[in-house]
């Protein structure tokens, strides 16, 4: 951890400011979920299937998972700083496109560009490692996300609202809005937290092995990805599952669709509250078990014949509280298990969640139909998040035999 000097708020010359940090993963956030509502009126537009609609979901993920293979490694050579900000400066200019794109093939090219905002989601993550031990860290994080956990919550209702109002494209400005006002933020609060290392980029690349043959690394990565590959599952079928199986218009989808971020939000509350308190890998276990206890109590009462949507949206409240709790101190381990390294952690972890994510998006997508209803999904969100509970525990005992 550098020796870095306090944050002063609109000091570049400082660390930034936990403001600042909130609303840089808020803006990738709100990229992401805050234009599902309107994905059948798109359809409508560009006279095109919902399934190759629903695409713009998966390769925006997929893109962002290459991204961060890329902007980890990159950040730690040149810096934090320059790598959010050129991020923010690109996703403006893709936001756009997508506002002019003509043709449905045109608006996903622009659509997949979007991704570069990844770079200060991941890179955000890395920021904080700089500035904090492990415990404290993962503290931190879970500040951060949930004041970021607040838009996400609100956005989907907000989309649908705008959708319904204005037409589709008022979300793709909102994000540009957005965009440009973190934008500035960064560059008026945002100082260099990385230290500059020697060697350049085949350095980083040198090193990348270090990562790569930790298996304590895999395991916290593991466990990060198959938790929120639920929650990704979610993004790519729950659009369907409200405006085909429940025929709900997209500002009432959109209230639904903020379910997870409620539970999101004082998940990241209890974990920056006790993430010291109780360890890493004690949080992440209590999160998957949230998560995944929540899930199956879901599938069961479909199975009996009880289903419905509140009983779907409903239960995901707590898969957001266990997603809260789990994700910050997953990362936490991952960018603690090399710290030197901590933006190359940051850019290769990202990648494997991400990328995990779009394909369970694209798979849920594809999977759903009025007649099978809600239980492919299902059965998907609680396989994925099982998983979690396998790799963290394997995680656990790896530690214990080591420490013995």
């Amino acid at each position: 951890m550098a020796d870095l000097a306090a944050p002063r708020f609109l000091d570049s010359r400082t660390p930034p400011n936990v403001l600042t940090l909130t609303m840089i993963v808020a803006a990738g956030a709100m990229s992401m979920n805050v234009f599902l509502p309107s994905l059948p009126g798109m359809a409508e537009h560009f006279q095109t299937d919902y399934r190759l609609m629903q695409l713009s979901v998966a390769l925006y993920l997929a893109v962002n998972a290459i991204l961060q293979i890329i902007v980890g490694p990159i950040s730690d050579m040149v810096g934090r700083r320059p790598v959010i900000l050129w991020s923010f400066a690109l996703f403006i200019l893709a936001t756009l496109g997508c506002i002019l794109a003509p043709t449905v093939q045109v608006f996903l090219a622009f659509r997949m560009a979007q991704a570069v905002i990844v770079g200060g989601m991941a890179i955000s993550r890395a920021a904080v490692r700089d500035m904090y031990p492990p415990d404290q860290a993962a503290s931190m994080l879970g500040y951060v996300t949930m004041g970021m956990s607040i838009v996400p919550m609100l956005a989907p209702a907000l989309g649908g609202v705008l959708d319904q109002a204005f037409g589709w494209k008022a979300n793709f400005w909102l994000q540009a809005a957005m965009g440009a006002g973190v934008l500035w933020l960064v560059w008026r609060d945002m100082g260099e937290t990385a230290m500059r290392r020697e060697g350049g980029l085949r350095r980083q690349l040198h090193d990348y092995p270090e990562l790569l043959l930790s298996r304590q690394f895999w395991g916290y990565c593991a466990a990060a990805a198959a938790s929120a590959g639920a929650f990704f599952s979610y993004l790519g079928g729950a659009p369907f599952i409200g405006s085909v199986i429940y025929h709900m218009d997209p500002a009432t989808m959109g209230f639904f669709f903020g379910a997870p971020s409620v539970g999101y939000l004082f998940g990241n509350w209890f974990s920056g509250r006790y993430s010291v308190r109780f360890g890493i890998n004690r949080m992440v276990i209590i999160g998957a078990t949230i998560a995944t206890v929540a899930l199956v109590m879901s599938l069961v009462l479909f199975h009996l014949g009880l289903g419905s949507q509140y009983v779907f949206f409903g239960f995901m409240i707590p898969l957001g509280l266990g997603n809260g709790i789990l994700l910050p101190n997953a990362n936490a381990g991952m960018l603690s298990v090399r710290p030197h390294l901590a933006g190359s952690a940051a850019g290769l972890g990202g990648a494997i969640l991400i990328g995990g994510g779009a394909g369970l998006s694209a798979l849920s997508g594809w999977l759903l139909t009025p007649d099978t209803g809600a239980f492919p999904l299902l059965w998907m969100m609680v396989i994925s998040s099982t998983l979690s509970i396998v790799a963290i525990t394997l995680v656990i005992r790896r530690q214990r035999r080591l420490g013995a």
